[in-house]
């Protein structure tokens, strides 16, 4: 005669809570004649603990379920874990003590088999095998390359990160205000323009590098650094703020967007515009009076095309991506005019009248010297390295985007969008080897940065070789490459400063104390 269920099998029988297989085992044989028989592995053991708790115990330890907004899990499984649920609360409330059987379990949840999660032992066919604890936590997609295991889902952008943060906090607090809009910036990308608006401030050629006098050059003061350091970010601020403005509807239909601010409701229209023409006046008033007025227009003329231009443009042809590369090449300009000041014969900042004729001839002086080559140069780095940055980066969405609505060449023309992100890759050699040329950059700047263009060039050869169809392997081509174009740019950018012409001499000068032979010249003159 077998003993009676002990009250805490009862208990769990009833409630079901979520417990792992070796308490669902020690529970099952609290109703065997034998309490002191040491733990089993047959699968007998293991079917006689299912019988009691039911397969459901099992499924919170096996799988990671996510919610229908996240793509860790499918709509079928979804709907049928859902139909379970609420038909065991209709069967409890009716009546309290009956608990669904296994096999009613396993017809309504047909894609989940209680044998796959219990079977181990010896001679159990291959496709009742236990999965690896690595494999069971890899959520599921139903994007086919992701399910292949060659290529995750891309990290959600900052703004979307942000929005969650936010969306967490209490409701009119300042934490949560002041989350949403800032993720109305895009800070990510904010920062990577605002970094390389600073490295083509820093690698403007200067007379005397690291001695006294450089410090005293206006153009290259502290305070004109903080001036274009702010101006910069709160012009892209407002740039990316109209932009999302001009496109909630089609950014709630990606993944990697919808979480946006404008999309989820955090702030609203009215708002979003105030804070955009707020940010676009402060940013073009910094630069204006703090830098100087060539600056400025430039900010400003970034603005009317990322948002005015660029973005409607995106669906309307997939020349929107080289519009895009202008957006991304202004910043390197702006740095390199903000240090041009000492070149000019004319008065720059505050000084400046502001009339029309005045303002084209300091844009003569800062951009069209033979001294701005270098700012152009750098400008062309930028231009030519968003493409086979943005050409990976939307492989993985490439479907999201043609849905939307929008003409990207990763969805149209994926031969081309292969072939345009090795062409761009391979031009980063000469645009190297041209800052050095220009006095930018010493003969050291060919080595190392040849290794990091060398790096991404050959990740996009991989990209370009798949042809940009579907499949495993194109997918994690793309992978590589998108990796490589985000550690590609900081890298050169560092290189670069770190090998700016004339920096190690003046180092060297500096510690041993020898005079810089210019200012000995300007002495005896």
């Amino acid at each position: 005669m077998n003993a009676k269920p002990s009250p805490l099998l009862r208990l769990v029988a009833k409630y079901r809570p979520p417990i792992c297989q070796q308490c669902a085992r020690r529970y099952a044989f609290t109703s065997s004649p034998f309490p002191r028989r040491r733990l089993s592995t047959t699968s007998a053991a293991r079917q006689v603990a299912a019988t009691q708790l039911g397969n459901r115990y099992f499924l919170s330890n096996s799988f990671k379920l996510q919610s229908n907004d996240s793509p860790g899990i499918t709509g079928d499984y979804q709907k049928n874990v859902n139909t379970t649920t609420q038909k065991n609360t209709r069967e409890t409330a009716r009546d309290p003590t009956s608990v669904t059987s296994l096999d009613q379990e396993q017809e309504n949840m047909a894609n989940v088999k209680l044998d796959d999660v219990l079977a181990t032992d010896k001679g159990t066919p291959a496709s009742h095998t236990k999965p690896k604890r690595r494999g069971r936590l890899k959520p599921l997609s139903t994007n086919p390359d992701i399910a292949e295991g060659a290529l995750e889902p891309l990290p959600l952008d900052a703004s979307s990160t942000l929005s969650a943060l936010a969306s967490a906090a209490p409701e009119l607090s300042f934490k949560r205000r002041l989350t949403a809009y800032l993720a109305l910036t895009k800070p990510r990308l904010a920062f990577l323009i605002v970094l390389t608006t600073t490295a083509s401030y820093s690698l403007y050629p200067v007379p005397s590098l690291l001695s006294a006098s450089a410090t005293h050059t206006p153009s290259l003061s502290t305070l004109t650094l903080l001036f274009l350091t702010t101006g910069t970010f709160s012009v892209i601020a407002s740039a990316n703020t109209l932009n999302m403005l001009l496109e909630p509807a089609y950014d709630a239909q990606m993944s990697r967007t919808r979480n946006r601010p404008l999309v989820r409701g955090l702030i609203k229209t009215r708002s979003a515009v105030l804070f955009a023409i707020g940010s676009a006046v402060l940013g073009t008033g910094i630069l204006w009076y703090g830098v100087n007025p060539t600056t400025s227009v430039l900010g400003a003329t970034n603005i009317v095309l990322y948002a005015f231009v660029y973005t409607p443009m995106k669906r309307i042809s997939v020349l929107n991506t080289w519009v895009g590369a202008i957006v991304g090449a202004v910043p390197p300009l702006m740095g390199w005019c903000a240090a041009g000041g000492h070149y000019m014969s004319a008065p720059s900042g505050l000084e400046v009248s502001g009339t029309i004729a005045s303002l084209i001839e300091e844009s003569k002086e800062l951009l069209l010297r033979p001294e701005a080559m270098g700012g152009w140069l750098i400008a062309a780095l930028l231009f030519a390295w968003q493409f086979p940055h943005f050409n990976a980066l939307s492989y993985p969405i490439r479907h999201e985007y043609k849905n939307a609505g929008y003409k990207m060449c990763v969805s149209f023309y994926p031969v081309l969008n292969t072939r345009v992100a090795l062409r761009y890759s391979v031009l980063m050699f000469p645009i190297c080897f041209g800052l050095t040329y220009a006095g930018v950059t010493d003969k050291g700047f060919l080595v190392t940065s040849s290794a990091i263009n060398g790096w991404m060039m050959r990740e996009a050869i991989r990209f370009w070789k798949t042809g940009g169809g579907e499949g495993a392997q194109a997918a994690k081509a793309a992978r590589g490459l998108f990796w490589a174009s985000v550690w590609h740019l900081p890298l050169v950018l560092v290189l670069a400063m770190a090998h700016k012409k004339g920096l190690w001499e003046g180092v060297w000068r500096s510690l041993v104390g020898e005079e810089d032979l210019d200012d000995e010249w300007d002495d005896e003159e």
